[in-house]
């Protein structure tokens, strides 16, 4: 049996990423809900860190970073008025990052994102954050969809296990690995960690 092959591989799309210098950086959902409780996800905190040492380059470089939060209303585990909706403190934005709130797992539904891309020239994204079968999923085929070169670098996204089709339960691992593969088919260049992006 042949290797399998990629749709970016017969469509002849780079299988490498973009430096990090030439991209927007785009931490998605890095909230506390995702740390403890219901929506506590498999591997958070490395995720975290890794995406804490993409934000430090990020800055480094001086590129611009977008940070989004998701709401969904007083109450819920996406409240942002409260503790459990804000950023982790991490990864909290400082001062000359933009934020932006959304409502929907694809972060250019109802805001700006694409706005304010297009006002810094941005043509090459690395999307992180949380989570991977979801807002990173939606996202990134939203910005592809867009025109946008995106990077999602794997260590820097988590999931958590969700109920089988017909009864069982999918592993975090498993949800993790068959998104992230999904999304290098076609929409994203995955790299397994931070590291895989150069500078």
């Amino acid at each position: 049996m042949s290797e399998p092959v990629t749709l970016r591989q017969l469509s002849g799309l780079p299988a490498e990423p973009a430096p990090l210098s030439e991209c927007v950086l785009i931490l998605v959902d890095a909230q506390n809900t995702y740390r403890s409780g219901v929506m506590a996800l498999t591997g958070i905190e490395p995720a975290l860190d890794e995406c804490a040492s993409l934000l430090a380059r990020a800055r480094a470089l001086k590129i611009p970073v977008i940070h989004i939060q998701h709401d969904a209303g007083p109450g819920s585990p996406y409240d942002i008025r409260a503790e459990i909706g804000a950023i982790a403190d991490k990864v909290a934005p400082i001062e000359g990052e933009a934020v932006v709130v959304k409502n929907y797992p694809n972060s250019f539904v109802g805001t700006d994102l694409d706005a304010r891309l297009k006002a810094v020239g941005a043509t090459k994204l690395v999307i992180a954050g949380f989570m991977t079968h979801m807002c990173i999923n939606s996202t990134s085929r939203g910005a592809f969809n867009l025109g946008y070169a995106v990077t999602v670098p794997a260590s820097a996204t988590a999931t958590r296990p969700l109920p089988a089709i017909g009864g069982g339960t999918l592993t975090a691992d498993s949800v993790q690995a068959v998104a992230l593969a999904a999304l290098g088919d076609l929409f994203a260049v995955v790299v397994p960690t931070t590291a895989g992006i150069q500078d």
